[in-house]
């Protein structure tokens, strides 16, 4: 460890509590990586803040001893964007979790980002209100944040920057500012907020969010539609969404998928490819969004299609659709997960995952297809041998086909995971010169390169402390 970090770790113990602030290797490990399969690599030391105040000391001193910073949640990401490649801090936001305010009639809340998503739902539930976006793991608020997340519900109520109204945030040199206020909309100056969000730790650390949520509906509907083949399922999507039924979920998984998710959840559902949805409104509007659906799928042969309106049935068709990534990792054991992630406009969605389709099989690669395919995002669950050089390599060449494939049809590298590691490659080429336009983003706001250091975009590397 060398001089620098030593000097700061002092200067750290001198308001941080001895629980605050820790350099054992256990801990050290478990904040070395994510879910991801990117090679791990340990901080060298950790700290636990319980307030904005003390955030912002640490990053104060982190810009003095020019020491990187890596804000942790809970390590769900999926593109290695917590891993702190030039070591330094790890600041974990799992202390700062208090709800701090709940403003029911303007279907707000404000919290800590260490706060989860069930943890708000559960509270929220109280006062006959929900927050949306859900991802499947049950990840920090702030850490959707930081990655823009989505999931499920994306079709019917948008993705993480649109729910969030003002963030507090941490600056590079230790100053805090808030990107936003509490009115529904707002034309004063740079849109701070949509910057921030989906920025990764790279621009500053986020101490505090203000969020909207939404009126639980007074009903829910969901349904299983099973299909001879992925492409019916999606064409049937497409139509659905022509239509303008105003779905709030709609899921593909294909049939491995099906195979892993019955076996993980011990459900007996149809081992076909399958469209998971949901329905939210009033009575009578429901039941007529789900006819209509229900003559769209018929239309594209669709097999069967089951209706779920108890809670308990409902809760366990979801519940096997987020435990998919847990099914795979629990079905192929000693193999390790690889998530690709893209999205494409509506129009293309069939075509790439009839390419996705086609590139498992000419990789004879283990995995299958799912995805939000409602807003036309989808992902491949790759099982891989990383002791296996060759196969890795068939995984990656993989993942390049079909990022390659999203991009030469308007699409994105990633729809909800985010950059990270596993995305930068392909930042030029998706931004052209708007990546430049970011770049002098990052140089003004963190110009040392201190925060989460080479993560979307590469700027000075920072010493590296060993």
């Amino acid at each position: 460890m060398d001089t620098e970090v030593k000097a700061l770790i002092n200067e750290l113990e001198k308001f941080l509590r001895d629980e605050q602030l820790t350099m054992n290797e256990t801990v050290l490990e478990e904040h070395s990586t994510d879910e991801s399969y990117h090679t791990p690599s340990s901080p060298n030391v950790v700290v636990f803040p319980e307030n904005a105040a003390e955030v912002s000391e640490v990053v104060k001193l982190a810009d003095k001893h020019q020491i990187p910073v890596v804000p942790y949640g809970l390590g769900t990401s999926l593109e290695g964007h917590v891993i702190p490649y030039d070591h330094g801090i790890t600041i974990d936001f799992s202390v700062m979790n208090n709800i701090l305010e709940i403003r029911e009639k303007d279907f707000l809340v404000r919290v800590q980002p260490g706060v989860t998503r069930s943890q708000l739902n559960k509270e929220l539930k109280k006062y006959g209100l929900f927050f949306p976006v859900d991802p499947g793991a049950d990840a920090t608020l702030g850490g959707m944040a930081a990655t823009n997340a989505s999931g499920t519900m994306s079709v019917r109520y948008g993705i993480m920057r649109d729910q969030v109204r003002n963030l507090e945030i941490v600056l590079a040199d230790g100053k805090t500012i808030h990107t936003g206020n509490l009115a529904e909309k707002s034309s004063s100056g740079y849109h701070l907020s949509g910057i921030f969000v989906g920025s990764e730790g790279t621009l500053g650390c986020f101490t505090e969010l203000t969020l909207k949520v939404y009126g639980i509906p007074e009903h829910q509907m969901a349904a299983r539609a099973s299909f001879n083949t992925v492409d019916d399922a999606v064409e049937a999507v497409t139509a659905i969404l022509q239509a303008g039924v105003p779905i709030a979920r709609m899921e593909l998984l294909d049939e491995p998928s099906m195979v892993q998710a019955n076996l993980y959840s011990e459900t007996d559902y149809k081992e076909v490819p399958t469209l998971f949805m949901e329905f939210h409104g009033n009575e009578a509007g429901l039941a007529q969004d789900v006819s209509f659906a229900e003559d769209i799928l018929k239309d594209f042969d669709c097999l069967e299609v089951a209706f779920e309106t108890e809670t308990a049935a409902r809760n366990k068709l979801w519940e096997a659709r987020h435990h998919v990534l847990y099914a795979y990792t629990h079905g192929y054991p000693g193999r390790k997960l690889m998530i690709t992630d893209v999205c494409l406009p509506i129009s293309e969605l069939a075509g790439a995952i009839q390419n996705a389709q086609e590139a498992i099989r000419t990789f004879n690669l283990q995995g299958g297809i799912v995805g939000h395919v409602g807003d036309g995002n989808y992902h491949i669950f790759l099982m891989i041998d990383l002791d296996n050089v060759e196969e890795v390599q068939k995984a990656e060449q993989l993942n390049e086909q079909i990022v390659e494939y999203a991009l030469d049809r308007g699409g994105t590298c990633t729809g909800e995971h985010g950059v990270g590691i596993g995305k930068q490659k392909y930042q030029e080429k998706e931004h052209g010169e708007a990546l430049h336009v970011m770049e002098k983003i990052k140089q003004a706001l963190d110009p040392r390169g201190l925060l989460n250091p080479n993560k979307i975009v590469k700027g000075r590397v920072s010493a590296g402390r060993e």
